[in-house]
């Protein structure tokens, strides 16, 4: 137990000095308005994320903390915050440990990947986040399969953050207006395309694609921007018969 406790508090120590890269020469006085890496913010909203689900049930914490345009998949992508609206939550929740986390390079979008256990069962997860207008990051994508094995424990919970192409401030964006505008913004939701969706960073260096067949079976591509070119990340395939 004592591994994983000192990698959390050795990424949540190092990963800021390692992921804020100088601001070029000029851009020094526009810092507040730039965006920068910080894998520990995600793996922190994983950790909030699992505390929820002990303190107040599974869906419910996963309703409180996805964004409104969020989705997952029951075996069929959709919406999740009409999906998990007044669900009861199981008796217990599935416990989830991170593993991994991918950064774009503005860290306005991450994935993190790692573990889960439900009663006998086990298995992983890859959810996508995002930052949002206040500096907080929601999940818009969280997806998993069961395992035969427990998923191996790392000795260390790795980072890893996109090249960075030339920065530009961000551009002002006004907070959130709380659950009143939530729900504003989620019934003026398009309508959902069930076969295929995608997301981006603002900087583009991180970017995900999902598409799903109408038995559930799905594929999610994960890439990023390394090395000067456009790198996979990971590639998941959940078969039509795992929900």
């Amino acid at each position: 137990m004592k591994r994983p406790l000192l990698a959390i508090a050795l990424i949540l120590s190092a990963s800021a000095g390692l992921a804020q890269p100088t601001p070029p020469p000029g851009e020094a006085e526009g810092r507040a308005r730039m965006s920068f890496a910080n894998p520990s913010a995600v793996i922190a909203a994983e950790m909030a994320l699992a505390r929820l689900a002990r303190e107040k049930g599974q869906w419910t914490a996963l309703r409180e903390t996805a964004a409104p345009d969020a989705v997952m998949f029951v075996p069929q992508m959709t919406y999740a915050q009409a999906w998990l609206r007044d669900r009861a939550d199981p008796p217990q929740p599935a416990r989830r440990q991170t593993h991994e986390v991918w950064s774009s390079c503005d860290g306005s979008l991450m994935a993190s990947h790692g573990a889960w256990q439900q009663d006998k069962a086990t298995g992983w997860y890859t959810t996508l986040w995002q930052r949002q207008p206040d500096g907080t990051y929601r999940w818009v994508l969280d997806h998993g399969d069961t395992l035969a094995e427990p998923l191996p424990t790392p000795d260390l919970i790795r980072a890893g953050v996109a090249d960075c192409p030339r920065r530009t401030p961000d551009v002002a964006q006004p907070a959130p207006g709380g659950k009143q505008a939530r729900k504003r913004k989620e019934s003026r939701l398009p309508p959902l395309d069930p076969a295929r969706r995608s997301g981006k960073s603002r900087d583009g260096t991180l970017s995900w694609d999902v598409t799903t067949e109408p038995d559930g079976a799905r594929n999610l591509t994960v890439t990023w921007r390394k090395d000067g070119e456009d790198q996979t990340v990971t590639i998941e395939q959940v078969s039509a018969a795992t929900k």
